[in-house]
């Protein structure tokens, strides 16, 4: 059994304003975001990598970061994989009229032949740091995980806030002893003078949340499949054209169900990311800036 990362990048290219520009260089050497994320994972230790992608997008893929990954993991002997995240890929007949993907929870499943062992999922227009992936992988390798037995990265709301609009974030309730109560997806969170903000409420800017850097077992992928069935037996029909399966609803609810434990690894280190194209110049700017500080070597894989 091998410990593979999910890099979910079947949605790249639809919240940017056309184009596919996740796929666009933001240091000298011409790296994305994806790569900072893979070199982290395998120097964390991850095994293999499998990248969950959509059909249309596969050559362009391929040719900004695929084939140059595949390169480098297989110096490392680090398997790459892809997956392919389909609309039509369900349990039943598609609504007519659906366009919209089903969301995180089926792009998981898109992956499911590749999974024989501890996993962890994380968005491929994010920038997680380094710590995180230690700690997620760390977890991963002692045995922990199970069907019932989850961890995630618990990131500050205010350490990952855009400063060109609106985000969402999974808003999380964590116990006393480390462990998630609950997740609610919160949609347009903005920065205010006095922290964040969600329409009218006022969030803690120092609260935790989920920016969907999931550890999870095969035994999981069992529940989100039973779960699928079930969402598309009751929110699909109730919603058919909107209704989407996210990954932080669905660990929320299983929390409400009882018997699932999802431990929270504290990270302090600041997340950024390609939400709006605006995002880009200020993303460059942190690269460059952890590139300074010696985080990273300009030739970014020439450390592993």
């Amino acid at each position: 059994m091998k410990i593979s990362l999910l890099v979910m990048a079947a949605g790249i290219g639809s919240r940017y304003g056309g184009g596919i520009k996740q796929l666009a260089a933001v240091d000298q050497s011409g790296h994305i975001i994806m790569d900072y994320s893979v070199h982290d994972a395998i120097e964390a230790g991850f095994e293999r990598i499998v990248f969950i992608i959509r059909r249309d997008i596969e050559t362009d893929f391929r040719s900004a970061i695929g084939e140059r990954i595949e390169r480098v993991c297989a110096r490392k002997g680090v398997e790459v994989c892809y997956a392919f995240q389909s609309l039509e890929d369900i349990p039943g007949r598609l609504p007519e009229g659906r366009s919209k993907p089903w969301g995180t929870g089926q792009a998981v499943l898109a992956a499911r032949e590749f999974v024989d062992g501890p996993f962890a999922v994380i968005n491929a227009d994010d920038y997680y740091g380094k710590a995180a992936f230690y700690s997620i992988c760390s977890w991963l390798k002692s045995g922990a995980a199970g069907q019932h037995s989850l961890c995630m990265a618990g990131f500050i709301l205010k350490n990952t806030l855009s400063d060109n609009g609106g985000v969402t974030r999974g808003i999380c309730q964590v116990d006393r002893e480390g462990y998630l109560t609950g997740v609610t997806e919160t949609r347009g969170i903005v920065k205010t003078p006095t922290g964040a903000r969600a329409g009218e409420t006022e969030l803690d800017p120092e609260g935790y949340v989920s920016m969907n850097m999931w550890g999870l077992s095969p035994e999981f992928m069992e529940l989100l499949e039973q779960g699928f069935r079930k969402f598309l037996e009751k929110d699909a029909r109730r919603d058919p054209l909107g209704c989407e399966y996210l990954l932080p609803v669905i660990i929320g609810g299983l929390l409400q169900q009882g018997g699932t434990r999802v431990k929270v690894l504290q990270t302090s280190d600041s997340w950024f990311g390609v939400t709006y194209a605006e995002d880009r110049e200020s993303v460059a700017e942190s690269f460059k800036k952890l590139i300074e500080e010696g985080v990273y070597r300009e030739d970014l894989f020439s450390d592993l």
